[in-house]
């Protein structure tokens, strides 16, 4: 109630110094004062007799009146979806109710969205004969598949969207699934056709049947997804699948659901050796973070990426969207990971820029979006991101190149270490090599 009754308080005080702005001259009849309104008036009556600090609660305006609420946002018919939009917060936005948007425009709450697709906010919603979609899985049998090559940008939903194709049909005909990882050049079929006549193709995970004697079970706790939990079990995501019937990369998993586990690992049996080490350059990490690193690892060996060379590009073409210097972005991700996105260390730095998930969550904050740093771009956007803001709250050049390595905060309170001043000098000469 204190909180509430101080900024209502607050209010008479603006209403009355801009009435009295209001006033006209002298000279000028006055015209009729706006009335105040009653909440209000009993606000200030209460504030004038001055018992007390708290305005009584019946003076207190449960919410803000009309006259004075910020105008709503006016609706547009259309809305072009940018990167990081959700249809909850467009709805949100916009003082939509989200089940309406998604009904006005035939999606549900599992279909992808993607950035240049165009969503209507108002009308009624007709119901088009939708089965139009499936028309391209006539051709299967006929016609060669259609192929369509990856640009930057670009997601999976999106591609099929373009193509007016289901985006379970993109991932059976090009053996993909929810998380999956495009990249620019990559050959993606957008139809059925001769091409991928096959089922013989599913055959591959024909050996996933055969562990099921060694099958176990797994209750799904909070936070799990699909993908942890093969990489965790040491299976592969489509053997996990398989072993359970009813799943697939678009299921919606929970707490408590039960999920069988095939016996089949991605190691042999027997075959203790950690995809990522304990030990790096004489540190020992805690278990914990060398856990989530072999998971990330096998996250990212099981995910097509795109070859250094295009990685290069994408690093070079983020920096320059972003502002920095492409030769200086080009050095660190040189110098960090020579341009790997499947490169992760014993203490979890992820990816081409070998970014912590910690300095991802502050990427994130920086950028004003969720970032994934298994993800390509949003890796190189997340080391970019840190080296802009590094360059701009430091000193020089070299400290903000020594904050990347040893931490700002190190660097500030202890200078920089030796191994720090080697790094620095590496990373000038590497930019040197990029022009």
């Amino acid at each position: 109630m204190p909180v509430i009754a101080a900024t209502t308080a607050a209010l008479p005080a603006v209403v009355l110094s801009s009435l009295a702005l209001a006033q006209p001259s002298v000279a000028t009849p006055a015209p009729q004062p706006r009335k105040i309104p009653a909440t209000l008036a009993a606000a200030m009556k209460a504030q004038a007799v001055n018992v007390g600090t708290v305005i009584p609660a019946n003076a207190v305006a449960a919410t803000l009146p009309a006259t004075l609420r910020p105008m709503a946002p006016s609706v547009p018919d259309t809305y072009t979806i940018v990167r990081g939009d959700t249809i909850s917060a467009i709805a949100r936005r916009f003082n939509l109710d989200t089940a309406a948007v998604l009904q006005l425009n035939k999606l549900s709450a599992t279909t992808l969205i993607y950035p240049g697709q165009t969503i209507k906010l108002k009308g009624t919603a007709s119901a088009p004969a939708q089965p139009a979609p499936a028309a391209p899985s006539a051709p299967s049998a006929t016609t060669s598949a259609t192929v369509y090559t990856v640009v930057p940008g670009d997601t999976l939903g999106a591609i099929a969207a373009k193509h007016g194709v289901p985006l379970s049909s993109i991932f059976s005909w090009n053996g993909l699934n929810g998380s999956s990882i495009i990249y620019p050049g990559q050959k993606i079929k957008v139809s059925g056709g001769s091409a991928p006549s096959a089922p013989s193709a599913p055959a591959a995970p024909a050996p996933a049947p055969a562990p099921l004697a060694g099958t176990g079970s797994y209750t799904i706790k909070a936070g799990d997804t699909l993908s942890s939990i093969a990489s965790r079990h040491g299976v592969s995501l489509a053997a996990l699948m398989a072993a359970n019937n009813n799943v697939t990369a678009t299921t919606v998993i929970y707490p408590g659901q039960k999920l069988t586990i095939p016996g089949a690992g991605l190691q042999p049996v027997g075959d203790t050796k950690p995809l990522v080490p304990s030990t790096f350059l004489g540190f020992t990490y805690p278990p914990a973070v060398v856990s989530s690193a072999n998971e990330n690892k096998a996250l990212l060996n099981a995910s097509p990426v795109p070859s250094r060379a295009e990685m290069k590009s994408i690093v070079a073409d983020t920096a320059r969207r972003m502002g920095v210097s492409p030769s200086l972005a080009l050095a660190f991700a040189e110098q960090e990971s020579g341009f790997d996105q499947r490169a992760v260390s014993p203490a979890n730095a992820i990816g081409t820029m070998q970014v912590i998930p910690s300095s991802g969550q502050w990427a994130s904050d920086l950028v004003g979006r969720k970032l994934n740093l298994l993800d390509p771009y949003d890796n190189a956007t997340a080391g970019v991101a840190i080296i802009r803001t590094l360059i701009a709250t430091s000193k020089d050049l070299d400290t903000a190149i020594a904050g990347y390595y040893q931490g700002q905060y190190s660097v500030s309170k202890y200078g920089m270490y030796e191994d720090t001043k080697r790094y620095v000098e590496s990373i000038k000469a590497r930019q040197r090599t990029f022009g």
